[in-house]
């Protein structure tokens, strides 16, 4: 019989507390994904994502590292001129300037690295891991990042392609109410309701205009578990599209962007940036996990989160989020808020390529 001490049943209990709570809030609206070990997976489920994680695959199927495998497959999306989320190509700020931002966690070593504002690299996952590996500290930002990127022999170079080029100008066109300076989006009121929020009138327009955009504020996550059980995680971005010089998501930040736990799993998001800061939310999935949950209710249990702390000032504000998670036996999960339809990932194991469908949670 095992024998379970005073401390061990109530910690045991408020865990399986909260996770009933947010199982009648969330619910289970998409089955318990099983997988095995070892696993890749990404947010990214065009050609180049799929790419990314069959190549990356084969690290880990020859026994290689996951920390090694994520890299790799984060590399080969960053490097895709045709995404305007991530590296080469992603959207500039609002100055016509690409800043990336990218972090990096390793399981095995409880070790992560962080770059922020980064400018003129392409790969800043790989500043990042470098940033982890080589130095003391986790987070570096803007011209220190980019120093550091050229010891390391790192090439610069103009991340601009025609494409984001494109857009820059033509949101230049109708920049005066379609920028970043004003109140927080939740806080908004919609054209049709007048300018009594100050905003002047620049709420549905405004909205409607980001929607019309492809990766407006999109990431790349990549995690990984290998044959070993180790697990590591990438978040990579070229940021919200046309931000105040210098803003930084949560991407680069340990915790909201990305977090790993080796002794259960791995969670990354994409979205706006500010909500996943404000509610720690790939922190928060690991420990739903570590609680019980599954990878994919604890997506849904992060996005409802979100939904019920506006609920709580009385705001109906639901903002864009994607979030995939995966846990040290294989399973993984993902889920989102107001997209134009289930959140999808892109999964590679023994058994190949698996496009799974998430579930969108609503308010």
């Amino acid at each position: 019989m095992t024998r379970i001490s005073r401390r061990g049943f109530f910690r045991t209990g408020a865990a399986a507390s909260a996770g009933a709570f947010l199982l009648g809030k969330a619910g289970l609206a998409a089955p318990r994904s099983k997988g095995s070990v070892p696993i890749i997976v990404t947010d990214h489920t065009n050609e180049t994502g799929k790419t990314a994680v069959t190549e990356a695959f084969k690290i880990l199927e020859e026994g290689g590292a996951s920390l090694d495998a994520v890299e790799k497959g984060t590399n080969i999306i960053e490097v895709d001129p045709e995404d305007t989320s991530v590296g080469y190509g992603g959207l500039p700020n609002e100055d016509g300037i690409v800043q990336l931002d990218s972090s990096i966690m390793d399981g095995k070593t409880y070790n992560a690295g962080s770059v922020a504002s980064l400018e003129n690299i392409k790969t800043p996952s790989s500043v990042a891991r470098l940033v982890m590996e080589k130095t003391d500290h986790v987070m570096l930002v803007g011209r220190g990042a980019l120093e550091f990127a050229r010891k390391f022999g790192f090439k610069e170079e103009d991340l601009m392609t025609s494409k984001s080029r494109e857009v820059y100008l033509r949101w230049l066109e109708g920049k005066s109410d379609r920028d970043d300076w004003g109140p927080p989006d939740h806080l908004i009121k919609p054209a049709s309701q007048g300018r009594g929020s100050g905003d002047g009138g620049r709420g549905e327009k405004y909205a409607s205009y980001r929607e019309s955009i492809e990766h407006y504020h999109g990431t790349t996550n990549v995690l990984a578990v290998d044959k070993n059980g180790n697990i590591a995680g990438i978040t990579s971005t070229s940021g919200l599209a046309f931000k105040i010089n210098g803003r930084i998501g949560d991407s680069p930040i340990i915790g909201a962007g990305l977090y790993v736990d080796n002794e259960v799993g791995a969670a990354g998001a994409t979205g706006r940036g500010e909500d996943v800061i404000k509610s720690c939310a790939s922190y928060f999935i690991v420990m739903q996990m570590r609680a019980g949950r599954s990878p994919q209710q604890a997506c849904e249990d992060a996005n409802q989160m979100i939904i019920d702390k506006y609920k709580a000032i009385g705001s109906d504000y639901v903002p864009g989020e994607k979030f995939v998670a995966i846990n040290k036996a294989g399973d993984y999960g993902c889920s989102g808020l107001k997209l134009g339809g289930n959140p999808k990932m892109a999964v590679v194991t023994a058994d190949g390529l698996k496009i799974h469908e998430g579930t969108l949670v609503k308010p």
